[in-house]
């Protein structure tokens, strides 16, 4: 990010790294301004009641200006009603992606551009190297707090006005900070996975949002076999052993997801090894490659990276292929794919 001084929009949350975002950018010399979005009515969602009356105090022990805007029915119809359809529809969709590249950076940076800002600053641990074209995404600088996973999905010109401040430092530094300024989220806890499933309860939500969509069915082993019964194959994901209560020789795993006939199909874990894999609407971080590349591929957030060979199928389309089996590959997460520390691009898995 340029030395200059800027006039920068930061999202504020309520949280601490939202916070500490805003005060180290005041103490670079730039113009701060506040912008918190209200997404959601329960009131222990981010960017809404408790929440936003933090980013609202923190904003004024900083001294900055800060905007409030009401996003709630455009948040309901571009993340949280596909989110339920995926859900439906038998995939296992991140909602953090999903919020990134449909909505959340393409409206906050319309509203930086309707202040006067010149950048946008998020609380994300993640970093951008070089600017302009040259703008390339990198992990954080510590990996257990890497979200760049959720970022491949930003184009490139809306990457090049954006920075992440806190990508060279860790959680403890962040709370260290905040101590040290004397803000009272110092201690706050960390945001919730899913920011409008507070209490993460996914299918309690889905059961609530779409109770005409929740309809049991059969457990069916890959042989054919009817071994049990569901109350919803939304309460499912490729890979998932715990809950199925099924007697079976050997531990199984769900391993495909039939929503049309409502059926669960699971399997030993040997039906969970894939060697390859078919992202869709890839977003690429480089120039697009038109030949098969090397990368590395991670395809859950807390999942290892695994090398592989990116075979470009036209049409934003890559077939991933594994030096080694994987498992646990799920349709709707997003495959990400790495060269080191760069993000090189990544899309949604088929």
């Amino acid at each position: 990010m340029s030395q200059a001084k800027q006039r920068i929009v930061v999202a504020m949350s309520g949280g601490v790294d939202s916070t500490v975002t805003a005060a180290l950018l005041q103490e670079q010399g730039h113009e701060v301004i506040g912008l918190t979005m209200r997404i959601w009515d329960h009131p222990s969602v981010v960017g809404d009641a408790e929440p936003m009356a933090d980013a609202r105090r923190m904003a004024e022990r900083l001294g900055i200006a800060w905007h409030l805007i009401d996003v709630r029915e455009a948040f309901r119809q571009r993340v949280v009603q596909p989110f339920c359809e995926e859900y439906f529809s038998g995939q296992t969709p991140n909602p953090c992606v999903l919020c990134n590249r449909l909505f959340k950076f393409r409206l906050l940076l319309d509203e930086a551009d309707r202040l006067g800002g010149d950048a946008l600053a998020t609380g994300h641990y993640a970093r951008i190297l070089g600017g302009g074209d040259d703008c390339r995404l990198v992990k954080g600088s510590h990996a257990h707090k890497d979200q760049s996973y959720f970022l491949f999905v930003l184009p490139r010109q809306q990457l090049s006005r954006v920075c992440f401040p806190l990508g060279e430092m860790e959680k403890s530094q962040v709370r260290a900070k905040a101590a040290a300024l004397g803000l009272a989220v110092a201690d706050k806890g960390d945001s919730q996975d899913i920011c409008f499933i507070p209490d993460q309860d996914y299918a309690g939500f889905l059961e609530r949002e779409c109770p005409e969509r929740c309809r049991p069915g059969a457990i069916v082993h890959v042989s054919g076999r009817v071994v049990g019964k569901h109350a919803g194959t939304y309460r499912f994901t490729v890979g998932q052993r715990r809950g199925l209560g099924i007697a079976w020789p050997e531990p199984l795993y769900v391993v495909a997801i039939d929503a049309q006939r409502r059926q669960v199909v699971v399997g030993e874990k040997r039906h969970l090894e894939v060697s390859s894999l078919v992202a869709t609407e890839v977003n690429w971080l480089i120039p697009e490659p038109a030949l098969p590349v090397r990368a590395a591929c991670r395809i859950r957030y807390r999942h290892r990276e695994a090398p592989a060979t990116l075979v470009p199928l036209g049409g934003g389309r890559v077939e991933v292929r594994f030096d080694h089996v994987q498992t646990g590959v799920s349709p709707g997460q997003a495959a990400v794919f790495y060269d080191g520390d760069q993000v090189l691009g990544g899309g949604r898995i088929a």
